[in-house]
């Protein structure tokens, strides 16, 4: 049987390997069992569930960071969400309808954390 932090390190290479290991260097100072805990609950627990495949999560998880408003891991996830198949337009209009639910500006800030993703990606102009 797989361990939790090994099952949980397969998910974030699928979904996150070009920043897998900044999240341990900017944690190994202050709290490295944090990042641990990031593997082992979120990774490991949750986005291994058999219910609903990653797109899908990913597409929540960027719904949920643009209305609470976490930029940083707002780009982390609209990178994830790349990764595992959803299109620009599918993130943008999931960035869009946080609008009626959180606020033009949480929606705005959201799609400019993506139009940076995109530009870096060169994905631009979204079609």
């Amino acid at each position: 049987m797989e361990d939790r932090f090994e099952k949980g390190m397969n998910i974030l290479k699928i979904t996150n390997e070009e920043t897998i290991e900044d999240i341990f260097k900017e944690l190994e100072d202050i709290a490295p069992d944090l990042g641990r805990f990031i593997v082992e609950f979120p990774y490991s627990e949750i986005y291994t569930r058999k219910e609903v495949d990653l797109k899908t999560r990913e597409l929540c998880t960027v719904a949920a960071l643009t209305a609470i408003g976490t930029i940083p891991q707002l780009k982390d996830h609209i990178n994830a969400a790349l990764a595992v198949g959803n299109t620009p337009r599918e993130i943008v209009e999931i960035i869009m309808q946080m609008s009626a639910y959180a606020g033009f500006p949480k929606a705005i800030n959201g799609i400019m954390a993506a139009k940076e993703v995109f530009k870096q990606k060169d994905l631009l102009p979204v079609e």
